[in-house]
């Protein structure tokens, strides 16, 4: 497997990244079908990149499904699908690098230690403030710890994503995160791997990747990945494009309390992918009402300036409308 090589041409280059963690669902849906029109409308080249290096939640065939999943949406690709771990070497190298910039430490504290030496905790977060106390007095210039995980030393101060629909959002991630991880400790079912983080930055610049369309939930992302690019000495940042997510009725991303909203769950049941699409198209503001249309006609349509800048919300009247047969 090669990278994506820049072309002369300095097309620009976009991904879909899904993970094989779980079947593809009807957030994923809206965000996957919008980031596919966008690169269509404006000439962009589309990279299929799975993210699989989730190792301990990867399930079995989700890979394959995921790929014939966004083909019954109508989506296509230039590229792939490239396969996140089946080239490590590149993530082995940043690791490298990092390190020899004395930029990256090993740590072994666990949850316990850290929420007791940090100040406060990261308000609805499942992750815990990582305070500069807590950094070894000695930063090793070697990575050779994989038994470790590894955490990128924050500067303080403010950074600043530029966003082309969210607008211009300021992060402090010192103070909101502090040294976050961006290698993994090798355990007994999972080797010692990059963390989302470091392989995102990666993989986006050798494949040559210009525009990033992804869920809100991932701006905060942003800011911890331009840091990674200055440490990797990246001048390459890509142009963002975060939309809202799609929710449940009570306010939070969709998942398993929700009840199944899994796009095969709906195709076997006998829901035509026209008529996701024409959800996804309502949710975009294409259309004033849920109603069949195939993917062709949600490219031709789609105009991102329609979208609503708040959070969709999947509600039964969805969910009873893409079970009808008629």
């Amino acid at each position: 497997m090669v990278a994506v090589p820049l072309n002369a041409e300095h097309i620009p280059i976009t991904r879909l990244a899904p993970s094989p963690t779980g079947a593809l669902h009807l957030g994923n849906a809206r965000t996957f079908l919008a980031n596919w029109a966008l690169a269509r409308q404006h000439g962009w080249r589309i990279v299929l990149r799975i993210e699989d290096l989730d190792t301990p939640r990867i399930k079995p065939g989700v890979m394959a499904l995921t790929v014939d999943l966004l083909r019954w949406l109508g989506i296509d690709w230039d590229v792939g699908p490239l396969v996140q771990s089946e080239t490590p070497e590149p993530h082995w190298a940043a690791m490298r690098a990092l390190a020899r910039a004395g930029i990256v430490y090993p740590s072994d504290l666990t949850r316990t230690q850290i929420e007791a030496a940090a100040s406060a905790p990261q308000e609805g977060s499942h992750e815990v403030v990582f305070p500069a106390s807590l950094r070894p007095p000695v930063v090793p210039r070697e990575f050779d710890d994989t038994h470790a995980c590894w955490r990128l030393i924050v500067p303080p101060g403010e950074v600043r994503v530029e966003d082309a629909f969210a607008g211009t959002r300021v992060f402090d991630v010192s103070r909101v995160i502090g040294d976050f991880v961006v290698w993994t400790r090798r355990t007994p079912d999972r080797p010692g791997q990059p963390a989302y983080q470091l392989a995102v930055v990666v993989d986006d610049d050798r494949q040559g990747v210009t525009e990033v369309v992804r869920g809100d939930d991932l701006l905060d992302s942003a800011a911890r990945q331009m840091l990674v690019r200055r440490g990797l000495a990246i001048t390459r940042e890509p142009r963002y494009t975060h939309l809202p997510l799609v929710l449940g009725p009570d306010g939070r991303r969709l998942a398993k309390r929700h009840g199944d909203t899994r796009l095969d769950t709906f195709r076997a049941g006998g829901t035509r992918a026209e008529r996701v699409i024409g959800l996804v198209a309502h949710w975009c503001g294409m259309l004033d009402k849920p109603a069949e249309i195939s993917a062709s006609e949600f490219l031709a349509g789609f105009d991102l300036r329609k979208m609503s800048r708040e959070p969709i919300v999947l509600t039964a009247e969805s969910l009873t409308w893409l079970s009808r047969r008629t």
